[in-house]
């Protein structure tokens, strides 16, 4: 999350400022609007809550070779099929009201392609997160936003977790998440939205060591 410091005095200090003064540019934490959220151009994944930006790490490369491999098997399913659009992140997907999140990836059926926006996507069908390591990545993807996609209504969620080898995938039920399979190496993790669409844990998992 972006922390803005105030300046110190030429002089004072040991190793060069940062320019703070290209950050007193935008919104001070708190007071964003979404339309300056929306035309905020960056090649970070920033997401938007309640006014404040929270800026997220770079992906690291077994983070992105997950990443890579669920996007091939869900896009050529999805493909063949002509089921609607998957992308990756970078695609900000409205949860509510000033609330934006841009999971790992995201699917739309072609049915709900009026909900697709240049700026973002109003909600989405499935989405997928592939869990980062620190406490706050973990309390994240884990917690908060199981408790925000399915505030939005979003069908199915796909939290891939590398530290415990395995993926839950969470079908909404009312206003909430329940568990519609939690699967280990040696199996096949299966949508519940999409019949026919499985991930090999093993091969999702293969080049984390």
């Amino acid at each position: 999350m972006i922390t803005v410091k105030p300046p110190t005095a030429p002089g004072s200090e040991s190793s060069p400022e940062p320019a703070w003064e290209i950050a007193y540019l935008y919104p001070p934490q708190g007071l964003w609007s979404e339309s300056e959220y929306l035309a905020l151009a960056t090649n970070r994944l920033v997401e938007f809550t309640n006014g404040r930006i929270e800026v997220l790490a770079l992906p690291t490369e077994p983070h992105q070779l997950i990443l890579g491999y669920l996007y091939r098997v869900l896009f050529d399913f999805v493909r063949a099929r002509q089921l609607g659009l998957v992308l990756t992140a970078g695609v900000r997907v409205r949860v509510q009201v000033g609330k934006y999140r841009e999971p790992d990836i995201v699917f739309m059926l072609a049915e709900h392609a009026h909900r697709r926006h240049n700026d973002f996507w109003e909600g989405a069908d499935l989405v997928m997160e592939v869990v980062s390591d620190s406490d706050e990545d973990r309390r994240r993807d884990l917690e908060t936003k199981r408790i925000e996609y399915a505030q939005a209504g979003i069908p199915e969620y796909w939290v891939v977790d590398p530290v415990g080898r395995r993926v839950t995938v969470l079908k909404l039920e009312g206003d909430h998440y329940q568990t519609h399979g939690e699967f280990k190496p040696s199996m096949q993790a299966r949508s519940a939205l999409l019949e026919g669409f499985i991930v090999d844990v093993d091969e999702a998992f293969r080049d984390q060591g």
